[in-house]
């Protein structure tokens, strides 16, 4: 495993096998949302008591970050906000409790427990540990989500929206034998 800090790498370890993937998304697919080029870059494997999940770690053209996540054929967009002092700094909250983010109101709609099993590519931190960790999604009634990750002292905020497959004009994709 390999740090990038500007131009410097360093070695901090190494990692065993990552977790297959079902997704068609794959290291090096390209896209597009809200007509900005994106390339995914990295990802990041979630475990949590039902499975298993990937985000992908998308790098726009204009240099900056998202998150690409594709699950039971649904695709999400979703961009790390700043956290608004409204948001428990805890997960003590619950199913059904509302919160107003960046002028939308957003309603908890699921609280799951997670860590993380694996990573490839290029990721925008360094993430080490393994233990468990809250998520907690919430949903809009315009079409828009948010995720709120405990992993570190201040919990992070990823505000998005859910994509149609052909809107992200994807290309580059893995071929899955009997697709």
């Amino acid at each position: 495993m390999l740090v990038r800090h500007d131009l410097d790498l360093t070695r901090v370890g190494s990692v065993g096998d990552v977790p297959a993937s079902m997704s068609r998304i794959q290291l090096g697919t390209e896209g597009s949302y809200k007509g900005r080029p994106f390339e995914v870059v990295g990802r990041i494997i979630y475990e949590y008591e039902r499975g298993h999940w990937s985000e992908w770690h998308v790098r726009l053209a204009d240099g900056t970050s998202a998150w690409l996540s594709d699950a039971l054929a649904e695709y999400a967009v979703s961009r790390q906000l700043d956290t608004p002092a409204n948001i428990p700094r805890d997960a003590k909250m619950r199913v059904g409790d509302s919160f107003r983010i960046d002028g939308t109101a957003f309603q908890v709609v699921t609280m799951t427990q997670a860590r993380y099993v694996g990573v490839e590519g290029e990721l925008p931190f360094e993430y080490w540990d393994k233990s468990e960790v809250p998520m907690v999604d919430l949903e809009s009634t315009s079409g828009r989500f948010a995720t709120i990750d405990y992993s570190e002292p201040e919990p992070l905020l990823f505000v998005g929206e859910y994509q149609e497959f052909d809107e992200l004009e994807l290309a580059n994709l893995r071929e899955i034998e009997g697709w």
